[in-house]
């Protein structure tokens, strides 16, 4: 039960996080709620993964490939390009700490009482500098592969529901 309340307050947040992204990235009104709702959905597929003991990296690639493809489908529902929805939802899973991080030891590394002091400072650059790079890396391609997958279509002529679309033939 202590998981699932957990996991109800992390969506919460990313949701919170993701709704002020859309209003400071000028999303439209009618599809704030979509982009609240995706970047939580996001975050926690991210969270629950990473209590699976699933890494980090690969927690932020399913996640962000999950925002990215529902994106295109919820895109489609609010008649807007996908970009303005998927990216305030991802923006939930900047590896900002891992980023603050090596920047902070790098300054460290212009004294060199403290370099005396902690010779561990080159490797936590490295291993923080390519954590950064690749989640920042996965986040990219998460979103950018669905816009690979459904390129040759506008999100307009993707049809979800073939019901309508046999209406509409007719």
């Amino acid at each position: 039960m202590e998981l699932i309340s957990t996991i109800f307050i992390d969506f919460a947040l990313a949701f919170c996080v993701a709704l002020c992204w859309g209003i400071l990235f000028g999303t439209p009104w009618k599809a704030l709620l979509a982009t609240g709702l995706l970047g939580g959905f996001g975050h926690s597929i991210r969270f629950i993964l990473l209590q699976s003991n699933m890494g980090l990296v690969a927690s932020t690639l399913i996640a962000s490939v999950s925002i990215g493809l529902l994106g295109i489908y919820v895109a489609h529902k609010v008649h807007n390009p996908p970009v303005v929805i998927t990216m305030p939802a991802c923006i939930t899973m900047i590896p900002g700490l891992y980023a603050y991080r090596s920047m902070l030891a790098g300054i460290k590394l212009s004294d060199q009482a403290i370099l005396d002091k902690n010779p561990n400072i080159i490797p936590t650059i490295a291993h923080n500098a390519v954590l950064t790079f690749s989640l920042l890396f996965t986040l990219a391609v998460g979103i950018s592969i669905s816009a690979l997958l459904f390129r040759n279509k506008s999100v307009k002529e993707i049809r979800f529901d073939k019901s309508r679309a046999r209406m509409k033939d007719k």
